[in-house]
């Protein structure tokens, strides 16, 4: 691992000094510390943002659900805000990684990491999210631009994550057994004004299935989603799973997360 220093930042303001064209953000490092251990990534200075007090609350409305970025996987999963407001968001957060990483791996660095199989993403597109950073509001449905890439600018700190309350909704996915990562993701929203549904682990990047989303707003059951051909042109395939198997588990999940609203 090569050296690089280490700073602590108590506002948001101030991690933002701190950041320099070759600096980093530090809320649970459960990617960024093993990249830099793996010299897949070098960086000057490590910025922690972990103590700052802005980042860490939950706040519920009627309408919306607000979660500040630093927010861990184990603090979202407990909340008592979001097992009322947003229970799947709750049941997410619990099937992410091991306790290890739930209790060290926060929200905002794993929407700003944007894994291809990560599940937080599809929550943010199923249920229209917009990211709050220190400079603007970006909607989910254009921060999601590619594998490992985002919408963020240089220095950009995601501050809060806030998701649409919907009518009803369901997060069900078929994990890999060793890292819990989604093989296949699948999350439906029903919200006020339309039916949302958001598929991970299966291209480069989380995206929304419109096939299913229109059948589904046809008719909101799982019998409507039989007869949709799901294309597998473009789908991952490795070890885990072929394109054409993906292309089938996303109807499964799909009809389990149905079920389960």
């Amino acid at each position: 691992m090569k050296s690089f220093n280490y700073k602590t930042a108590t506002s948001t303001k101030e991690a933002i000094k701190l950041f320099s064209g070759r600096s980093a953000f530090l809320a649970g490092g459960m990617t960024l510390l093993p990249a830099i251990k793996l010299r897949l990534a070098a960086y000057s200075d490590l910025i922690n943002i972990k103590k700052i007090k802005g980042l860490s609350g939950i706040r519920a409305s009627s309408k919306s659900l607000k979660i500040g970025s630093a927010i861990t996987h184990a603090a979202v999963a407990s909340s008592k805000e979001v097992i009322k407001s947003i229970p799947s968001l709750a049941l997410l957060a619990d099937g992410i990684g091991d306790p290890q990483v739930r209790n060290r791996g926060t929200i905002g660095g794993s929407i700003a990491n944007n894994d291809p199989a990560a599940d937080y993403p599809a929550a943010c597109l199923a249920l229209n999210a917009t990211i709050h950073t220190n400079k603007r509001k970006i909607p989910a449905d254009k921060f999601f631009k590619g594998m490992f890439e985002t919408d963020l600018k240089k220095g950009e700190l995601i501050e809060a994550i806030e998701f649409e309350v919907p009518e009803k909704s369901s997060y069900t996915k078929f994990p890999n057994p060793a890292s819990r990562y989604a093989i296949v993701g699948v999350y439906i929203a029903k919200l006020k004004k339309e039916i949302r549904v958001a598929v991970t682990g299966v291209e480069s990047c989380v995206f929304r299935c419109k096939k299913i989303e229109k059948a589904l707003t046809d008719n909101f059951s799982e019998s409507s989603i039989d007869n949709i051909n799901i294309s597998s042109n473009g789908f991952n395939s490795d070890i885990h799973a072929s394109a054409e198997y993906r292309a089938h588990i996303i109807k499964v999940m799909a009809k389990k997360a149905v079920s389960t609203c």
